[in-house]
């Protein structure tokens, strides 16, 4: 079946099952392989997008309940606070294998839109789904304080 959503600010038909995934739809349909699969549970945060800004786990999302929605992935992050972060990763060198960045990025991104100001306690809060093996979570709270400070 056809489903049609808007995809990084471009209008885009699917023509894939209504059951897949929304992860597999923008990584093996369109392309787009920055959003990445971990764990295939929503639970890792590896494959965030933002789906009418807020940000979802793709891997469990079916795709036909993205129809007619505004998805954002990591290559379409364009936002003043999304550049924010993408900005503060990079000073602060965030990443070590980079694999869970991309969901890492999103969710802050999505943070940062709500509250400009987060605590240690809303970025655990909107982090907390978000896993790194690296364990760069001192790096990253880091990131987040930084990004919003550059907002300020």
């Amino acid at each position: 079946m056809a489903v049609s959503l808007t995809l990084n600010g471009k209008a885009v038909q699917l023509n894939v099952p209504d059951d897949m995934p929304l992860l597999w739809a923008i990584r093996d349909i369109v392309g787009l392989t920055g959003t990445k699969y971990g764990c295939g549970m929503a639970q890792c945060g590896a494959c965030t997008v933002h789906v009418d800004g807020e940000p979802v786990r793709s891997c469990s999302l079916p795709v036909a309940d993205a129809k007619g929605k505004r998805v954002t992935t990591i290559e379409g992050l364009a936002s003043r606070p999304a550049k924010a972060v993408q900005a503060a990763w990079q000073k602060l060198d965030v990443p070590q294998c980079g694999y869970c960045q991309s969901g890492q990025i999103m969710s802050a991104a999505a943070l940062l839109e709500k509250n400009a100001k987060p605590s240690d306690d809303d970025i655990d809060n909107a982090m907390g789904g978000n896993l790194c093996r690296c364990a760069a979570y001192q790096r990253i709270r880091a990131a987040i304080h930084a990004a919003a400070k550059s907002l300020a």
